[in-house]
């Protein structure tokens, strides 16, 4: 099997899209992503990264392979673990503080920062509506977040997520408060808890 032909099964498995590390990876040349780009089997979408035409554009899964310590959160992670009803109007991401995210800013990404030691915390695999692996933080780590960030929020979301929240089958009450500790909104959660309960 010649390298194109590799190139183009590889693409198969990677559901259409693909990046150039998985192709050094595999040991084919990056050569042929130009070769498949010429004969228009494949479109370059950003720095390192390629779609086929017929590929959905996820703009979720590309967003993260481009910035991978960009983790999904609140709004996008209230709306990816179905906490809200309405898709967010901008994708919400965590970066740790120092991180430069001026080029995410300048897309439209609202970007929040948060300590180091606070970055991995909750930390969970999720799906895109096309199936591809992103990370984002778990839903007790988000409710934190929402509630850390409540006077940049709408009342309303804040209240619909709670109330989902605490209203699952899947909630996870001890760790919720330990995260709540950590992030220091114990006391804030207590209320909405002792209010939505």
């Amino acid at each position: 099997m010649n390298y194109q032909d590799k190139l183009e099964r590889l693409i198969d498995v990677k559901d259409g899209l693909i990046f150039t590390k998985e192709v050094e990876e595999a040991g084919i040349p990056r050569q042929y992503l130009n070769i498949l780009v010429k004969e228009n089997k494949l479109e370059r979408v950003a720095h390192g990264v390629y779609l086929t035409p017929d590929t959905f554009d996820d703009e979720m899964y590309i967003l993260q392979a481009k910035n991978q310590r960009a983790i999904f959160s609140h709004e996008t992670a209230l709306y990816l673990h179905d906490l809200i009803d309405r898709d967010p109007i901008e994708w919400s991401v965590t970066v740790p503080y120092g991180y430069n995210a001026t080029h995410l800013r300048n897309e439209g990404v609202k970007v929040c920062t948060v300590k180091k030691p606070l970055y991995q915390m909750g930390v969970t695999e999720l799906r895109t509506i096309y199936g591809r692996p992103i990370k984002a933080y778990n839903k007790e780590r988000t409710i934190c977040d929402i509630i850390r960030n409540r006077n940049n929020m709408d009342i309303a979301i804040l209240n619909e997520s709670i109330k989902r929240y605490l209203g699952s089958k899947d909630k996870n009450i001890p760790l919720l408060l330990r995260y709540a500790k950590e992030l220091g909104v114990q006391n804030y959660l207590r209320k909405y808890m002792e209010i939505l309960l």
